[in-house]
C-alpha cells in the first residue's frame, strides 16, 4: 500500500461522505422539525440524477443540468408535501414508512416508463474532466470540485440555520411548533420549505453522482441506507452530526473495501481472506454503528436544541 493510493482512497471516501452529508443533511431536517420517516429521499436523488441527465444530454451543459436536478426535486418535493405527505405527519411512523416505501415502488417504475430500464449516461463537464497534480499525486479535479461543492453547502446550512429568520424559525419549530404557530407563523408552509429544502439537497447529490455512478431505475434505495447509517450515528435531528458522521462512514467504508482484503491476505490464507475480505469490508459501517448505538445511543453528535444544530 503506497502513500499515494492511501491518499487517493481517503480522498474518495471525502467526496462519497459529501454526498451522504447532501442526503443526510435534507432527512434528518425533515425528521428533526417534522418528527416524518421519509423512506422516499432516496428516490429524489435518483430523480436529481436524471433531470440533470435530461438536460445534460438536451442541452450538453452541466450547469443547467445542475440547476434543473436542483429546482427539480425541490419541487417534487413541495408537491408531495403538499398533496401526498401533509396527512402523514399526525399519523404513527409505521404509517409513514409504509406510505414512503409505496412512493419508491412509484417513482421506480415511473422512471422505468418515461427513461426505460436502461442505465442512462452523464458525462463529466469539460472544464473539469483534467486532473489535478500536486506532489506527484494527481486527483480527478471532478471529484475535488465534489468535495468542495459539499463544503460551500455545509457552510451556507450553517448561515441559514444559524444567522436568518428562516433559519430562527426553523429552529424554533424544530422546539416547539405549536408554540411558533400560536405566534402567527404559518408552520404548514414553514414544513413544506424545509421539505423542499432537503429535495433540493437530495436532488443536488444525485447530479453530482451522476457522471461517477450509474444512473438507473433504484439507484435510491443503497444510498438511502448509508444515509440512514449516517443520520444514526451522526444523531437524530443533527446537522452537525450529519455531517461529520457522512465524512467518517465516507472514509471508512471506503477505505474497508479498498484495504480490508489486502490486510485479511496477510492473516489468513488466500483462498479465506479472498471470500471473508469483502464481506467484511462491506459490514464495517454497520459494526461501527452498531458500537456507537452500544456506547452512545443519542449519536456521536446529538442536536441539543432541535434539528438545526
Amino acid at each position: 500500500m503506497t502513500a499515494q493510493l492511501a491518499l487517493s482512497q481517503v480522498l474518495n471516501g471525502l467526496q462519497l461522505g459529501v454526498l451522504l452529508f447532501l442526503l443526510a443533511a435534507g432527512l434528518t431536517l425533515v425528521f428533526g422539525i417534522m418528527s416524518f420517516v421519509n423512506l422516499a429521499h432516496g428516490s429524489l436523488y435518483m430523480l436529481g440524477a436524471y433531470f440533470g441527465a435530461a438536460f445534460f444530454a438536451r442541452t450538453e451543459s452541466f450547469v443547467l443540468g445542475l440547476i434543473a436536478a436542483v429546482v427539480g426535486a425541490g419541487l417534487v418535493g413541495l408537491l408531495l408535501d403538499r398533496f401526498a405527505l401533509t396527512k402523514l405527519y399526525e399519523r404513527d411512523h409505521l404509517d409513514q414508512v409504509l406510505a414512503t416505501f409505496g412512493l419508491i415502488l412509484f417513482f421506480n417504475e415511473l422512471i422505468r416508463i418515461i427513461w426505460g430500464p436502461s442505465s442512462v449516461f452523464m458525462q463529466v463537464p469539460d472544464a473539469l474532466s483534467s486532473t489535478v497534480e500536486f506532489a506527484g499525486f494527481s486527483y480527478p479535479s471532478y471529484r475535488l470540485a465534489i468535495i468542495a461543492a459539499g463544503v460551500a453547502v455545509a457552510v451556507g446550512l450553517y448561515l441559514l440555520i444559524q444567522k436568518t429568520r428562516v433559519g430562527m424559525l426553523i429552529r424554533a419549530g424544530a422546539t416547539n411548533a405549536a408554540m411558533v404557530a400560536a405566534l402567527g407563523v404559518n408552520i404548514k408552509w414553514l414544513n413544506t420549505l424545509v421539505f423542499a429544502l432537503g429535495a433540493a439537497l437530495a436532488g443536488l447529490a444525485g447530479v453530482m453522482a451522476g457522471p461517477i455512478v450509474s444512473v438507473q431505475p433504484g439507484m435510491g434505495e443503497p444510498v438511502l441506507i448509508l444515509t440512514l447509517v449516517v443520520i444514526i450515528i451522526g444523531g437524530l435531528g443533527s446537522i452537525r452530526g450529519a455531517f461529520y458522521a457522512a465524512l467518517i462512514v465516507g472514509v471508512v467504508d471506503t477505505l474497508g473495501r479498498a484495504f480490508m482484503p489486502t490486510i485479511m491476505r496477510t492473516l489468513f490464507e488466500r483462498s479465506t481472506a479472498d471470500a471473508a475480505g469483502p464481506a467484511l469490508a462491506s459490514m464495517l459501517i454497520y459494526l461501527f454503528m452498531a458500537v456507537v448505538l452500544a456506547l452512545k445511543p443519542q449519536g456521536l453528535f446529538p442536536a441539543n436544541a432541535g434539528a438545526t444544530r
